[in-house]
């Protein structure tokens, strides 16, 4: 019976940081977009990713001459 009298504020105190945590969450925009994340793996990042290669070589190249 006595371990109650730690559990019971324990729970609490859990409960109480996990809706603190839910809350920050939503304040800052954490479930605003739902379906970017799963659209965004069907698309293919290598093509991101040469272009923005070759953005920064057009950028080192435009600056250096």
């Amino acid at each position: 019976m006595s371990a109650l009298l730690y559990l019971i504020p324990a729970a609490l105190f859990l409960g109480l940081i996990g809706l603190l945590a839910f809350l920050w969450s939503l304040k800052s925009g954490q479930f605003e977009d739902m379906d970017g994340a799963a659209s965004r793996i069907l698309f293919d990042d290598d093509d991101t990713e040469k272009t923005a290669e070759n953005r920064e070589r057009q950028d080192k190249n435009s600056t250096s001459g």
